[in-house]
């Protein structure tokens, strides 16, 4: 929230139209410029992709680990703009665990599905329109990625997802109205506006600030919870996985446990998913370092 957003408006249209008219094979090679573009002149961005990855491999992270890291994040951006188009065909899709969702959604029952800034979001929205049954709305904070989010969605306007605006006073009440019409909605939970509640959790070998907001809202509103990623694998493929997350009936009323065991559970699958796909972690600032403010 406090990083301005990077890259400028009219080079964002510029490569979007390139994308759209040249083809996804012909603009990667542009794409793999500016993820070197960014390597070598975002430091800070470049010393926290340092950090987490030596956390997650074990080992200093080499100039081509890092490389790698923001490859793979301008790669993700970029087939955002195929996926807004509904250029299904390109791509690799392979879901796992969605049954489950499908049979609970096909009864009617509104869904929360608890991702993370891992891998692409959009993958998962694009499972979505693709299954008619599957109504996705996403609840996320807009303003510090504001030039990006407007820009693809221009590319489709009928795709633009459903946005719940976090942030404002309106949003708890529309996330909740969502839910009882049977709606799946999305919440990327690792990060928070700087007034939420953070509890310091176990990841990656540190202790790392989780923002308790959507922990607290899944608790409140008691409705099937899902763990969502959307993995990708390089070239064109991307693996979803969807997998419960459950609140424990033995800890009862007990608001304040039942966060903690959601949260334990969230933090679990984030930190397996991160090993497996190190590569896939878009968090490019000091996640470890405590918010300016933190409320325990």
């Amino acid at each position: 929230m406090s990083q301005k957003e990077r890259g400028s408006l009219t080079l964002l249209r510029i490569m979007t139209w390139l994308s759209l008219r040249l083809g996804r094979r012909l603009t990667r090679p542009v794409v793999a410029l500016i993820a070197l573009y960014f390597l070598l002149t975002a430091t800070a961005a470049r010393r926290a992709s340092a950090s987490y990855l030596a956390r997650c491999l074990g080992r200093p992270a080499t100039w081509r680990d890092l490389y790698r890291h923001m490859h793979a994040f301008a790669s993700t951006v970029h087939d955002r703009v195929y996926l807004l188009n509904d250029r299904f065909e390109l791509f690799d899709i392979r879901p796992t665990g969605h049954a489950a969702l499908g049979q609970l959604n096909g009864e009617g029952q509104g869904l929360l599905l608890l991702g993370a800034h891992l891998g692409s979001f959009e993958a998962l929205r694009a499972l979505a329109r693709h299954h008619s049954q599957f109504q996705l709305s996403v609840a996320m904070y807009l303003e510090n990625a504001r030039q990006i989010h407007d820009t693809l969605a221009a590319i489709n306007p009928a795709a633009a997802p459903d946005i719940i605006a976090l942030g404002q006073l309106e949003a708890i009440l529309t996330l909740h109205q969502r839910l009882q019409e049977g709606r799946m909605v999305g919440v990327l939970a690792d990060r928070a506006s700087g007034s939420d509640q953070y509890l310091e959790m176990s990841f990656l070998g540190g202790l790392a600030p989780f923002p308790c907001g959507p922990f607290r809202l899944a608790v409140m509103l008691q409705q099937p919870i899902f763990f969502m990623t959307g993995l990708y694998r390089g070239g064109r493929r991307y693996d979803l996985h969807f997998e419960p997350l459950h609140l424990d009936p033995a800890l009862g009323r007990d608001r304040e446990a039942q966060i903690h065991a959601l949260m334990a559970q969230y933090v679990a699958r984030l930190e397996r998913y991160c090993r497996e796909a190190p590569y896939n972690w878009f968090n490019f600032y000091d996640f470890w370092q405590s918010p300016a403010s933190p409320q325990a």
